[in-house]
């Protein structure tokens, strides 16, 4: 386990854990959304096709987003597992309380994600 106790670090584990289960139940839920459009004129006409493809490319950009922090959530998972949780990945740096209960999922302390966003 990690040497933090100043964070609940199973509650953190059993918050990712139900967000990852959230995120593949969603990802299945909006397969349909995701398929191909039909350009078959006479089936559907030229603006309810343009909407299709509209709503097609939204929930492509909606999975897109879930595998990402599908991603995230993996990489903190295995940070717990390796026992190298709650400390920043640049500075080895404990990550403040707050900001993990925050996002559970961010490698930064505050220092180093500030000095990131103005690269």
């Amino acid at each position: 386990m990690t040497d933090r106790t100043d964070i609940d670090l199973a509650k953190l584990r059993t918050r990712l854990e139900e967000r990852r289960a959230e995120i593949l139940a969603h990802s299945t839920h909006s397969e349909d959304y995701r398929k191909p459009v039909e350009l078959d004129q006479q089936a559907v006409g030229r603006l309810s096709r343009m909407d299709a493809l509209q709503n097609q490319e939204m929930h492509l950009e909606q999975e897109r987003r879930r595998v990402v922090e599908l991603e995230q959530i993996e990489k903190t998972l295995k940070r717990m597992d390796d026992d190298q949780y709650g400390h920043c990945h640049n500075c080895g740096e404990p990550i403040a309380a707050k900001r993990l209960e925050f996002d559970p999922t961010t490698p930064l302390c505050v220092d180093c994600a500030d000095h990131v966003s103005h690269v």
